[in-house]
């Protein structure tokens, strides 16, 4: 494809993304202010070069090809080093501000926030843009070069970054305060194999820390449900359903008001650590490095100094500017 798509415009890649994002061609022409059949001109020029469908139509839906799936991940990588180059250029001369794009895995929204409003006290001219998904999702975003920095448990392992811890980061088990074990002390994990638990999904980092404590005790569960996030499985504890391995940063209002216990089982709790993550190849700009510093002389205070009872505010905190 690389032979036939040289004379490609960056606005024939603007308008493709667009479409690829959306899958629709008239919400493209709304996002990019352009009439419909001008979308479509531009993508059928960029069809005719690339020699191969890039979208098929089934029903009154259209869906990307493998063609396309590929052209869309080098469009987004393109414009993203675009977004740095411009941001790069402002930062030389002398202007304030640019764009950061965090990658936080699902478990981290309950610490995030207080970090990232402590930062935009100081930086208010950042424009943040979050994205609260799973492992793989904040993953697959670093390797793409689709964020500048991850906040994840640990980092990935099958391509390079740079990954610094900032905070410990405690897992523990817990059940409701109503279940036999909530009232006992130094609790053996053999004990728990008859339990049912309550566990996150395949990908997720707390599974894997979970798995692996159980693997070094030696200890099968025989009973287990899966949740998808961490809100599903509290609520589920809470209901008596079962036990749980949980972040303790994601229960401190539920212990705080006594809605969930704590068990004293031995070997816990697990502790993990918070790593700030990026690509080692990745030109950092001067807000994304801003960040790095603040995070290095900061979190760890913040996080130490989160109350008891604290509960995170929703992670909903706007960029200033809406993606265009």
């Amino acid at each position: 494809m690389a032979a036939v798509m040289k004379n490609i415009t960056l606005r024939q890649l603007k308008v493709f993304e667009a479409v690829a994002t959306h899958l629709s061609f008239s919400r493209a022409a709304a996002e990019l202010h352009l009439t419909q059949p001008a979308v479509s001109m531009q993508v059928q020029a960029l069809v005719e070069q690339a020699g191969v469908p890039l979208f098929e139509q089934i029903g009154k839906k259209i869906y990307l090809t493998a063609a396309g799936e590929e052209l869309q991940r080098h469009a987004r990588r393109i414009a993203q080093q675009l977004r740095e180059a411009g941001e790069a250029m402002a930062a030389i001369r002398g202007i304030k501000g640019g764009r950061l794009n965090i990658g936080v895995v699902s478990t981290a929204k309950y610490i995030a926030p207080r970090l990232l409003v402590a930062f935009r006290a100081n930086h208010a001219e950042v424009e943040l843009r979050l994205g609260v998904e799973n492992r793989e999702t904040v993953v697959r975003h670093l390797a793409d070069n689709e964020i500048d920095l991850a906040i994840m448990g640990s980092p990935p392992k099958d391509f390079e970054t740079i990954a610094e811890v900032f905070a410990e980061h405690p897992h523990v088990i817990v059940a409701s305060p109503g279940h036999p074990l909530a009232a006992q002390q130094r609790i053996s994990p053999e004990s728990l194999s008859g339990e049912s638990f309550l566990i996150r999904e395949s990908g997720s980092g707390t599974r894997a820390a979970m798995e692996r404590f159980f693997v070094e005790t030696g200890v099968q569960l025989r009973q287990t449900v899966e949740l998808a996030s961490n809100e599903a499985i509290k609520q589920a504890v809470m209901a008596g359903m079962g036990l749980s391995f949980i972040s303790e940063h994601s229960i401190g209002l539920e212990l705080a008001v006594g809605r969930i216990s704590k068990l004293d089982v031995v070997g816990t709790p697990v502790i993990r650590h918070w790593h700030i993550v990026h690509r080692p190849e990745k030109q950092l700009l001067p807000m994304a490095v801003a960040f790095l510093d603040f995070m290095r002389a900061e979190a760890p205070r913040l996080i130490a100094e989160q109350p008891p009872g604290w509960c995170p505010v929703p992670m909903a905190l706007p960029a200033k500017k809406e993606r265009s």
